[in-house]
């Protein structure tokens, strides 16, 4: 008889409590919020984040939940985890995990929004938050990320409704029957094409946030009662496993559940694209700090792994940030050039600019088969300039802020800063920084309020 996965899943989520969460974990959560907030902050101001909160205050029922940075709650909590969510990964710049998902812009707006409205304390939260991250990072692991990745799924919205829905079941406290329920309807709602790679349409910041909204929805649907099924990753007819992978590896669902924190393992991005292209800025970089930018006529070559070739290898015309943030030929091109991938390297002028054009559209991308071998638990790749009969090759086996090469408060608070200078007084990013670090003794409502400007 096959395993109950989903309700052996539901019964930890529904007994986990704060000191079961070790302090390594705390500490990798207590980062994500601080960088998932400074991520959703700056990502407000763009035009597919206000497009969605247009849509949604229209739309406006009951004010209990806060647009982040907002003075007062104006959405329900749903409709609030969609807006963050969408503004969260709205300009490549929110926390990622290897099995090739990004939990911080879903499970991360889910539970603010929904402790917000039900003034959830920071232990909740952050409780909440160890529930939904360990939930869809595993679910992610479980429907092997490669294989998934490569039927065209992005795994981000597949996976995060049942991180969002398990994060909001422990923060409504729901038994282990109602968590299996909530699991179920989050588990139903999950999709996310990676269509969005063939024109750089915004599709692609939509999955975080309809994720978020589809877990708080789920819990709150399964607390008054509404069932979802409660066999919904392992069933054998329609079980979420079946449904997303050929090749499905369910014991990692719960394989030493507790006792290892998949958590853990989150990366924090210092570069705005896609996190498995970190690695090919690092080397860019590390080239240009050597030689300089390179001259006209330079040959300029970069490995890559399958799974890398199909998602980031197209040919680069200027089009979308979407475009260019998911492209290798220019996120290795600017950096050659320009020394940065920061948020500015993606400015409309950068995009077109002849220079990093015609520099992108010369890089050559060679198959890899070693790459193919590290990827997806190591995101490697390398860079090579040729001069004449002089090559230097920079290989980077794990980026800049992944777990190998961590980024530390200090860094994750530099970012926050960075981002949000001159958009945010001063005085509001240092509450918001006070209260990250003290969450534990406040509440989300405070939280939330320190966001907002003075």
């Amino acid at each position: 008889m096959a395993r109950a996965l989903t309700r052996e899943l539901a019964s930890w989520v529904a007994s986990l409590a704060w000191d079961q969460v070790p302090k390594p974990t705390r500490e990798v959560l207590r980062a994500a919020v601080l960088d998932t907030l400074g991520a959703g902050l700056y990502g407000s101001t763009t035009p597919w984040a206000r497009v969605v909160r247009e849509w949604a205050e229209r739309a406006a029922g009951k004010g209990v939940a806060s647009v982040w940075g907002a003075p007062a709650p104006s959405l329900g909590a749903a409709e609030a985890a969609l807006v963050n969510g969408v503004a969260a990964h709205s300009f490549e710049l929110d926390d990622y995990h290897q099995s090739k998902i990004h939990p911080g812009a879903v499970v991360l707006p889910a539970v603010l929004a929904l402790g917000e409205a039900s003034g959830a304390t920071g232990t909740d939260l952050l409780t909440a938050a160890a529930a939904g991250y360990e939930v869809m990072i595993r679910s992610a692991l479980a429907l092997e990320p490669v294989g998934a990745r490569l039927r065209g799924w992005h795994l981000t919205g597949v996976t995060g409704p049942l991180g969002a829905a398990a994060a909001c079941a422990r923060l409504l406290r729901l038994d282990p029957e109602r968590t299996a329920w909530a699991l179920g309807l989050g588990a139903t709602q999950g999709s996310g094409l990676f269509a969005f790679n063939a024109d750089g349409s915004m599709s692609k910041r939509l999955h975080p946030g309809r994720a978020a909204h589809a877990g708080v929805l789920a819990a709150e649907l399964a607390s008054v009662g509404f069932t979802g099924p409660a066999e919904a990753y392992e069933a054998g007819d329609g079980g979420f496993l079946k449904a997303f992978s050929e090749g499905p590896r369910p014991e990692r669902l719960t394989a030493d559940l507790g006792r290892a924190w998949c958590t853990d393992a989150t990366s924090f991005k210092p570069y705005s694209c896609c996190g498995s292209l970190h690695a090919y800025v690092d080397a860019a970089l590390a080239l240009r700090a050597k030689h300089g930018p390179p001259r006209e006529g330079t040959r300029v070559r970069a490995g890559l792994s399958r799974v890398v070739g199909v998602q980031c290898g197209f040919p680069y015309e200027p089009s979308t940030v979407m475009h260019a943030q998911m492209s290798l030929r220019y996120c290795v091109a600017v950096a050659l050039l320009e020394g940065a991938a920061l948020p500015e390297e993606f400015a409309p002028e950068k995009l077109h600019d002849p220079r990093i054009v015609d520099l992108a559209r010369r890089i050559e991308l060679v198959p890899d088969a070693a790459l193919d071998r590290l990827y997806p638990e190591h995101f490697a790749g390398w860079v090579a300039i040729e001069r004449g009969a002089l090559t230097e090759r920079a290989d980077v086996l794990d980026p800049t802020g992944s777990i190998a090469r961590p980024m530390a408060w200090p860094g994750l608070v530099e970012k926050f800063r960075r981002l949000l200078a001159g958009a945010i007084p001063a005085p509001a990013l240092d509450r918001t920084e006070a209260a990250v670090r003290r969450l534990e003794e406040t509440t989300a409502r405070d939280l939330v309020a320190a966001l907002v400007k003075d």
